[in-house]
């Protein structure tokens, strides 16, 4: 597998570095590259971090999320008053008496911590959704920025395992989202 990988690399070298030579003289005025190259690089999770469009998605969501964390903590301390007012009754009841109550009161804990991690879930799906329409919203300003450059691909820098700082137009893509995006409410 390594020598396939490594023949395949070898190949698009070989095949990239006429188009290179032939682009270096294309630089585009809106990166500031020494060279223009095919490929350039992208952090992605710095989009949605440093982004007005991100940042106001990451606090919703930390706002949904801190919400819950209070709802369940409120939940918390109301069972545990519900279950010491059970266990100090245990001493007067028949034991019969007392084992349906304390049934009930565990059904009762199951429902809720049922019903609250429903509500994580639909939280973290919205998440997802919210990064995934995000990264679609923000993809015409990528290709604007890869065509201006003569890109062929933008690539994931986290991915890479070594790469030129040169090639990296996060910083760009984060300036140039905010300045046509602001936070993303507008309308597409």
């Amino acid at each position: 597998m390594r020598r396939i990988c490594a023949t395949l690399w070898v190949a698009f070298w070989m095949a990239a570095a006429p188009g290179w030579a032939q682009q270096a003289d294309q630089v585009s005025p809106s990166i500031p590259f020494s060279v223009s190259t095919p490929i350039l690089t992208l952090n992605q999770e710095r989009l949605v971090l440093e982004t007005l469009f991100g940042k106001r998605i990451q606090s919703e969501r930390e706002a949904e999320f801190a919400a819950l964390a209070a709802e369940n903590r409120k939940i918390e301390a109301e069972l545990l008053a519900e279950e010491q007012a059970l266990t100090d009754q245990r001493p007067t009841m028949e034991p019969d008496a007392f084992r349906v109550l304390a049934n009930a009161f565990d059904d009762k804990v199951v429902a809720i911590r049922e019903a609250q991690d429903a509500k994580q879930v639909t939280i973290s799906r919205k998440a997802e959704e919210d990064q995934q329409n995000f990264l679609q919203r923000v993809v015409p300003v990528l290709a604007s920025l890869a065509q201006e450059n003569n890109a062929v691909a933008i690539l994931d820098a986290r991915s890479l395992i070594l790469s030129s700082n040169a090639i990296d137009i996060t910083d760009i893509a984060i300036a140039r989202i905010d300045a046509t995006m602001g936070d993303g409410t507008s309308s597409p």
